[in-house]
């Protein structure tokens, strides 16, 4: 599978997600979609940023706008993740990683004095059309969700 590149087409995939159910690209044509990757479960930055989407959810609802938070973990770690913190969107589970590698979100990052492969923290915005629109790389959890919102609400203005 190649890369995805700005202002083209994402290609379909398939993933399985929460509540056992395969999630495939092509399910939501018609509504924004944004992917948000993560490294791990059940870590302070990515319970924050998790607890982030959920408060926000019905904000981004309201803009037509479907929320899939990926990472590697399991479905099983996954699914205990999205019930004890209530998150009302699916998780995707990447074990293999072909989304990682799709969106090029694997990196080698150094670790307590090791290199380690791990996913950059990163967004993807993609229109109802199937197109990636805009991408955030290396974000910082706080006041993300804001930077998303604006950014559907900018793409909502100039479609009026």
């Amino acid at each position: 599978m190649t890369q995805v590149t700005l202002n083209q087409p994402v290609p379909d995939f398939e993933a399985r997600a929460t509540g056992d159910k395969t999630i495939k690209l092509s399910n939501y044509l018609g509504q924004f979609v944004v992917i948000y990757f993560y490294p791990r479960d059940n870590t302070a930055g990515c319970t924050q940023q998790a607890q982030d989407f959920r408060d926000t959810n019905k904000k981004f609802a309201t803009l037509n706008t479907v929320i899939l938070g990926v990472s590697r973990d399991s479905v099983r770690s996954h699914d205990r993740f999205k019930a004890n913190h209530a998150l009302p969107f699916d998780l995707l589970a990447d074990q293999d990683e072909k989304l990682c590698h799709l969106f090029d979100v694997i990196k080698v990052k150094p670790m307590y004095g090791k290199e380690v492969r791990s996913i950059e923290r990163s967004s993807f915005l993609i229109n109802p059309e199937g197109v990636l629109i805009k991408q955030w790389r290396k974000i910082k959890v706080a006041n993300h969700c804001d930077e998303l919102l604006q950014a559907l609400n900018h793409y909502h203005k100039v479609k009026q």
